[in-house]
């Protein structure tokens, strides 16, 4: 339910808003949560409800198609990996341990600081930091199947590699990488909101939730509160969200945890 509200939110935020996110109104600065406003607005007058909608959209778009390049992009430099071994193998795995090696957010930063401000640089970004993560995963996905026995008929047979990664393979892994992706979704709001909060992520005009409470925090915390609590609370259950469906779809995925 957390997950469908936030994509029925960012599918819909034009006729779900009710004001425009971006209109400034003098008249109406750090307005409390009233029947005009209902969630208040901030320094600017701008109405925060719609603000926090439309701010789905941008942990939306960041999520899904960060996560869902740098994931695919894992599967198959991990399967590849998984299934060749040998030198391959370990040059993977060497470059992949450098990158874990560096926190998630503090590699997500450094991307985000090179790049510069802006919601693409930010997808990008958080693609990268997937990457080693999917890579890890898939791997050990693969190299469970590679010496199983109808993958030994197969090369007896004389399939190609491609083949026998496509049709034998990759199937074998579809389970892990959709709960891959899933977790990491999670992660990449997170990552989005807080490369919004340094002001690395969105522009300030865009609505976006991290950029939102860092306004609020940085300056406005105790005079509107407000603005702080409703994205904050946004950002807590989409990311709640992600990590309960990720764990639903685990649970289900995987033959080891059936029945339990």
């Amino acid at each position: 339910m957390l997950v469908a509200g936030m994509l029925f939110f960012a599918l819909f935020a034009p006729l779900l808003s009710p004001y425009d996110p971006r209109e400034i109104r003098a008249s109406s600065v750090f307005s409390p949560p009233s029947a005009q406003f209902w969630l208040g607005t901030d320094k600017l007058g701008r109405d925060l409800l719609s603000r926090v909608i439309y701010g789905a959209q941008v942990s939306a778009l960041v999520g899904f198609l960060g996560v869902g390049v740098g994931a695919t992009a894992g599967a198959i430099v991990g399967v590849l990996s998984g299934y060749l071994g040998g030198n391959v193998d370990l040059v993977v795995q060497r470059c992949t341990d450098a990158l874990m090696a560096l926190p998630t957010l503090v590699l997500a930063l450094v991307l985000a600081a090179v790049l510069g401000p802006s919601t693409i640089n930010v997808t990008i970004a958080v693609g990268v930091v997937v990457i080693p993560q999917a890579v890890r995963i898939l791997r050990s996905s693969a190299l469970s199947t590679t010496n199983e026995v109808y993958i030994e008929s197969a090369r007896a047979i004389g399939c190609s590699l491609w083949r026998i990664l496509a049709r034998h393979v990759a199937p074998q892994c579809v389970a892990a990488y959709i709960v891959v992706v899933t977790v990491q979704i999670g992660w990449a709001i997170v990552i989005e909101a807080s490369l919004s909060f340094l002001g690395l992520g969105a522009p300030p005009d865009v609505p976006s939730w991290g950029g939102t409470l860092s306004i609020a925090s940085r300056e406005f915390l105790e005079r509107a509160p407000w603005m702080a609590i409703f994205p904050g609370v946004a950002i807590t259950l989409a990311v709640f969200g992600f990590n309960l469906l990720g764990d639903a779809l685990r649970d289900a995925l995987d033959p080891r945890l059936r029945g339990q």
